[in-house]
């Protein structure tokens, strides 16, 4: 167990979270980068992420529940996406009143390629990192995406000023 008050610890927190600043707006900037590129908007691109990990096509409120957004948002998130081609609205066969909204697998297939492309930087850099390393960033990557939800909810609710 690591000693968490030592003067090396606190060294070490403020790098890290120094590093975990730079981190994010480098990922931030990265995806605002990959959304000119395609001509959409930074959130259309990860709403697109999001949809390509889910198990089929899925209801605006479903979009809203994965990017944070109100449900009005989410529509109009969902507008765009029709627009340029990625998605297209269909009706739900079970319930002819729901509207589901289903991904276009050739454009996402073109998007797949775009990655594909992308990772290659990606994977080399992976490359350096032991299968023990590689498992420890995969822990703390989902460790992240469940923080980050609970710092959502909270900063939706005011309860961070």
């Amino acid at each position: 167990m690591p000693q968490k008050n030592s003067a090396r610890r606190d060294g070490l927190m403020t790098e890290l979270y120094d590093e975990a600043r730079r981190y994010m707006a480098a990922y931030a900037l990265f995806n605002q980068a990959v959304a000119d590129q395609l001509r959409l908007h930074p959130t259309d691109v990860q709403c697109l992420n999001l949809l390509s990990l889910e198990s089929g096509p899925v209801t605006t409120g479903r979009i809203a529940e994965l990017t944070g957004l109100t449900t009005g948002s989410a529509t109009r998130l969902v507008d765009r996406l029709e627009r340029a081609g990625y998605v297209t609205r269909e009706r739900d066969a079970e319930d002819r009143r729901r509207v589901l909204v289903a991904v276009v697998p050739e454009r996402m297939a073109d998007l797949g390629a775009f990655w594909r492309r992308l990772n290659e930087a990606w994977g080399t850099m992976f490359d350096a990192y032991s299968d023990a390393e590689v498992a420890l960033l995969i822990a703390h990557m989902r460790r992240t995406v469940e923080l980050s939800a609970l710092q959502v909810e909270r900063l939706r609710a005011g309860e961070v000023d």
